[in-house]
Parts: C-alpha cells; structure tokens; sequence
C-alpha cells in the first residue's frame, strides 16, 4: 500500500502570497493569542502593526510604542508608504506623450510600486526568475486594470481600481500558467533593473 503525503500550503498573514516549498517563515502572533506565518519580506510591516514574534520577550504594550511614534496608519502600512517618493515609472516630459491607455498602464504601474504587493513578487522572482507581465484595462469608466504576473509554477493577479481606498488587491493566484485567461496574457510590461513595474511603451 502506497502511502501519500499531504502537501500544506502555507501563506503569508500579511501579502497574502503562498510560500514556496522550503521557504523559510517567521511565526507571529497578531493579537498575542494564535500565531501566524509571515514572510521574511514582510516581517517589519508585521512588526508595524505591532504583531508579537515567536519568542520575543517584548509585551503587547512595548511593541505598540514604535506604531505610535511612526504615525502609520494600518493602510499606509499595508500600502507600503514610504517618507521617500519612488522614482516615477516614466518621466514628465514622456508622459504628455503618451495615450489614454498608455496613462492609465503607467498609473497602474505606479500605484502597484507603492504598495505592499511588490514585495510579494520581487521575492517569487529573486526565486524564479523574472515572470511575464501584463497590464490589462478593464471596460468601465473607473479606470481599473488587471496587472497579472506570471511563471511556470505560479502566478499572481491584481486588480488596480485608483479611486478605491485600497488601491491594489489580489484578485486572483494559482500554480500552473496555462490557467490564466487569454485576455491577460498578453505580455506588456516587466520588471526593470529596481525591481520596479514598467509598462512597454510604444513611445521612448
């Protein structure tokens, strides 16, 4: 008799993203009681909302003084915000340039760099290597896009809507490529050498 194991998956508490196979994790525990896993990238955003460390002698009460001494709020942590602006994905003097779609991918792009999210996939890709991209514009008037990023064994969707409080969410993750939809595999951006999001623009 064969005897099958069980694989389990395991995430991050915080991007959310399925750790590979062997990937090393740290424990947490978000409200001092059950503990969680969270991802070697995101362990100083755990420690900003004050989730406690496996093993860490600090109490709730100490661990919540860095919070209120940055002023971060929970979605300028989730979002990544930074006291430095990122440089911008394409120059002014380029942007008056380019179309209304060839705008709304470079703000998709944009707001994609600045959230927690990029973590994710420049982890996966310092791991696989670097991944197709697509940026899809959805049909409406809010201006929201698709940003699908893709590998052999993974692949990760997010949808970009400007005008939500959340910006960027995960829409969507699976193992195996040749899952995603026809629409949004039509590659047409990357990631450059600063593991920022840039859409290939027809215009330089």
């Amino acid at each position: 008799m064969r005897v099958i194991k069980a694989t389990v998956v395991r995430t991050c508490a915080v991007c959310e993203r399925t750790l590979l196979q062997g990937e090393q994790a740290v424990r947490f525990s978000p409200g001092g009681g059950e503990q969680v896993d969270v991802c070697t990238l995101c362990q100083e955003t755990a420690i900003d909302h004050g989730w406690i460390r496996e093993g860490g002698a600090m109490s709730p009460a100490l661990q919540s003084a860095p919070r209120r001494r940055r002023q971060k709020t929970l979605w300028q942590a989730l979002l990544g915000a930074r006291e430095v602006e990122p440089e911008p994905v394409v120059a002014e003097p380029i942007l008056r340039r380019l179309s209304d779609q060839e705008i709304t991918f470079v703000e998709a792009a944009e707001l994609f760099n600045q959230s927690p999210f990029r973590r994710t996939v420049v982890g996966v890709a310092r791991s696989l290597g670097a991944p197709d991209v697509s940026i899809v514009p959805l049909s409406g008037v809010n201006g929201e896009t698709v940003i699908t990023f893709a590998w052999d064994i993974t692949w990760y969707q997010y949808r970009v809507s400007p005008e939500a409080p959340q910006p960027v969410r995960l829409e969507d993750r699976g193992q195996d490529a040749a899952d995603i939809e026809q629409p949004f595999t039509q590659w047409n951006a990357r990631l450059d050498e600063s593991d920022r999001l840039v859409p290939d623009l027809v215009r330089v």
